[in-house]
């Protein structure tokens, strides 16, 4: 299994055998603490510092996973641009329904009986978003856990942006209650890994994961697991328009309308235009008239333009309104 990861590119690292945590450092990395970047271990052939040491390096795999070893596969995420929903399925106190789903609140009329688990959670997330559970997404990779939840795995398909792992179901940094993600700086177990709770078993026939879909991109950025997003566009960028006739047509008169808003600090219904902006894109984008990352770059250029100082918002919006909008596709007149 570790080098059917990293053929697949996503760097690999023990685990310690029958268990879910990597093994411990050498005697010299407990002694003398250090960070992992800069520790000799690597390129001395060993695996100290648990995911930092994550390689697709043949040769250290072999050496690592050899014909005697009884190590597991642990899968760096963020190195891989690998984005991974972590569901439990804990038995736990279910908190108070304002700490289910972080900054949404939840109407006492919706019946909450029976919810129970992060699947529950999950579930009425995507209820709430007019969406599909994940859980239930059998185009991507979905992997078992021992305890009974369930690892859903998708590639990041734009990675400018980079997402920062959750733990431990904290209501502040969870994507639901026992929904965590891991992504930068953290690590899940591979397919196939036996611990002594038991084997993580993939789900269905799909082996690869599917691209993270947009409205789980919006939700991370409304829960704050975006570490930072497209670079700022350089002045040639910043001219751009789409490449598309019929697009631009329709597109650009929309996007002025967000880049004027910032003569106008406050108000100047800045929200509402780039929801508009950003809808529209999302239309051509499904119509065939625009790539996907050209219409994500004019708007973030847009919104920055205007409100430079909410980037987080502003993806919030943009993502959101993209991903609406791809349900409508747009077929303008005019040549592409």
């Amino acid at each position: 299994m570790a080098r059917w990861c990293a053929r697949a590119g996503w760097p690999v690292h023990p685990l310690a055998p029958q268990q879910k945590v990597p093994p411990a450092n050498c005697q010299a990395c407990k002694e003398d603490r250090h960070p992992p970047a800069l520790c000799p271990c690597k390129q001395a052939g060993r695996w100290c510092h648990g995911f930092h040491a994550a390689t697709t390096d043949p040769e250290l795999i072999d050496a690592w996973w050899h014909a005697g070893s009884r190590f597991g596969v642990g899968v760096s995420c963020g190195p891989a641009d690998l984005v991974v929903l972590d569901v439990d399925a804990h038995a736990a106190h279910v908190p108070d329904r304002s700490r289910l789903l972080p900054g949404i609140p939840i109407a006492p009329q919706v019946n909450l009986s029976g919810l129970a688990t992060g699947f529950d959670t999950l579930a009425l997330l995507a209820a709430l978003r007019g969406k599909p559970s994940p859980a239930a997404d059998t185009g991507t990779l979905r992997v078992r856990t021992p305890s009974g939840g369930l690892h859903i795995w998708y590639r990041n398909p734009h990675p400018e942006t980079r997402y920062r792992s959750s733990t431990g179901s904290s209501p502040r940094t969870a994507l639901a209650w026992q929904v965590d993600v891991r992504s930068d700086n953290g690590y899940i177990v591979a397919p196939a890994t036996t611990t002594t709770a038991g084997s993580y078993r993939p789900l269905g026939t799909t082996r690869m994961p599917a691209p993270l879909p947009p409205w789980l991109a919006a939700e991370l950025v409304r829960t704050h697991h975006v570490r930072n997003t497209i670079p700022r566009p350089t002045a040639d960028r910043r001219r751009r328009r789409p490449s598309a006739r019929g697009a631009e047509r329709l597109l650009t008169p929309l996007l002025d309308e967000v880049s004027a808003c910032a003569a106008t600090p406050q108000g100047a219904s800045f929200t509402e235009k780039l929801n508009r902006a950003a809808y529209t894109a999302g239309g051509l984008v499904q119509g065939g008239h625009l790539p996907e990352e050209e219409a994500r770059i004019l708007l973030l250029e847009a919104a920055r333009t205007a409100r430079p100082a909410q980037e987080s918002r502003n993806l919030t919006i943009i993502e959101t309104a993209l991903s609406a909008g791809a349900q409508r596709p747009l077929h303008p007149r005019g040549r592409s």
